[in-house]
């Protein structure tokens, strides 16, 4: 596959992943692009390296029931090769504590055979 191939299939993947999200259908976006074998990295924390397909969808989960989404804002996609980035703009609340955050993060896809391989999330100060 030529690099213009890649980049045109990634372009596709991303921008159909980007309306997705935007469209506030995560688990939707997640479940029609992740592979099998996906790999999930965060900065830090329990869940810094998540495996699999199944493992993917439950730390989404337990990411959306320790937490209240008070407003999302999507932006993106940005292309680059087999990789995309996503920026996501959060005001959250966690429903343990009560604390309302303002979170801007990130993440960076990697795309092999139509699928997301791997999805990486940096976070702002």
């Amino acid at each position: 596959m030529t690099i213009e191939a890649i980049a045109q299939t990634t372009q596709d993947i991303a921008k159909d992943f980007t309306a997705l999200l935007k469209a506030g259908q995560f688990d939707e976006a997640g479940e029609t692009y992740w592979a099998d074998t996906v790999v999930s990295l965060e900065p830090m924390g329990e869940g810094a390296v998540t495996r699999g397909i199944a493992a993917v969808r439950s730390k989404g989960e337990q990411w959306a029931h320790a937490h209240e989404i008070n407003s999302v804002e999507v932006g993106g996609p940005y292309v680059h090769g087999d990789q995309f980035a996503v920026r996501f703009t959060m005001d959250v609340t966690q429903k343990a504590s009560g604390e309302r955050m303002q979170m801007d993060e990130v993440g960076v896809y990697t795309v092999k055979n139509g699928k997301i391989v791997e999805e990486r999330f940096f976070y702002g100060g």
